[in-house]
């Protein structure tokens, strides 16, 4: 298995919907995921662990249909533990139909050949619209 997180970052995206169990071997026993934005859709902001991640991605990937990547963009950093990606995404959120379009940008870190860190960043407005659910505007 490799450690180079630019490769684990790819095999992410590969596998991350259409072979999810083997997604599922790419996760850090102690991983850390953010996802800043989260909140304003009533979502943590933080996963530790990962049962919380495979909870929660488990979700998500029971909520669409349809569901690809493309425009995949990765950058390798100078150091082969970490990477980032830009990417597009679509599908279809089951419990409304409608078109859920996306733009990520993921920054991670493995360790041991798995995912330890990813901070996560996408549009909220936009799940949000696709979800059919208010976008709560954090407390100052």
């Amino acid at each position: 298995m490799t450690s180079n997180a630019a490769e684990i970052l790819q095999r992410h995206f590969e596998t991350f919907v259409d072979d999810h169990e083997q997604w599922q071997t790419l996760v850090a026993d102690d991983i850390v995921w953010e996802l800043p934005f989260a909140p304003s859709l009533g979502h943590p902001e933080k996963l530790v662990g990962r049962q919380r991640v495979l909870d929660h991605v488990g979700w998500f990937v029971g909520a669409v249909e349809d569901f690809k990547f493309f425009d995949l963009r990765i950058q390798a950093s100078a150091e082969s533990h970490s990477a980032a990606a830009q990417v597009k995404a679509e599908g279809i959120i089951k419990q409304t139909g409608k078109t859920y379009t996306q733009e990520y940008v993921l920054f991670v870190s493995v360790a041991d050949g798995k995912l330890s860190y990813i901070r996560e960043y996408f549009d909220p407005v936009k799940a949000a619209y696709a979800l059919e659910t208010p976008v709560v505007m954090p407390q100052p």
